[in-house]
């Protein structure tokens, strides 16, 4: 009878051994970013942002108006896009403005001057503007996730907002300007 107690126990044991480590968090987990989803034309709001993607289009060639020598060509995504701050503009800037397509992480080009990022936002305006991604010729995906955060380019622990877009309903133009951002006027 004692043994028969002993093995129940040692066994007990083991089982609950197991379901701890199954249960327990792998060490990234533990300090991932909070995902908060959403889709095209919704507001989403996070802790400190709030986000509306507005339209999603291809170009063959970006340029800068106020530029009228910058011009890059390419295989490029604009993303129309609204940003507002939530709680406080120090730091405010659009820091983290990221595209996944096939598992593979895009950053938003700084290139065009007038992009929206590092753009400072207001809280309760939003700043309009636009982001434009450079991505692979031979891209064939038909599907991709826009992830946004501030005020860091690697949130931890920290919410991020995820828009998924239709690449294969995205249209394409020959050329976009990207404009400079907008906040309206406080009255």
């Amino acid at each position: 009878m004692r043994t028969a107690l002993v093995w129940i126990t040692g066994a007990a044991l083991v089982i609950a051994a197991g379901v701890v480590t199954v249960v327990t968090p792998d060490p990234d987990a533990q300090v991932d970013a909070f995902l908060v989803h959403g889709a095209v034309h919704e507001t989403i709001g996070s802790r400190n942002l709030t986000v509306r993607v507005e339209d999603v289009r291809f170009a063959d060639r970006i340029t800068v108006s106020e530029d009228d020598d910058w011009t890059a060509e390419g295989n490029w995504l604009v993303v129309d896009l609204s940003a507002a701050a939530t709680r406080t503009e120090v730091d405010a800037t659009m820091r983290l403005i990221k595209l996944i397509v096939d598992g593979r992480d895009f950053i938003a080009s700084e290139r065009p001057s007038t992009s929206l990022v590092g753009a400072d936002l207001r809280v309760g305006l939003e700043t309009r503007g636009m982001v434009a991604f450079e991505l692979p010729a031979d891209l064939a995906a038909e599907t991709a996730e826009l992830r946004l955060s501030l005020p860091y380019s690697t949130p931890h622990l920290d919410d991020v907002i995820v828009v998924p877009l239709d690449l294969g309903r995205a249209p394409r133009e020959g050329v976009i300007d990207i404009v400079e951002p907008t906040t309206p006027e406080v009255p």
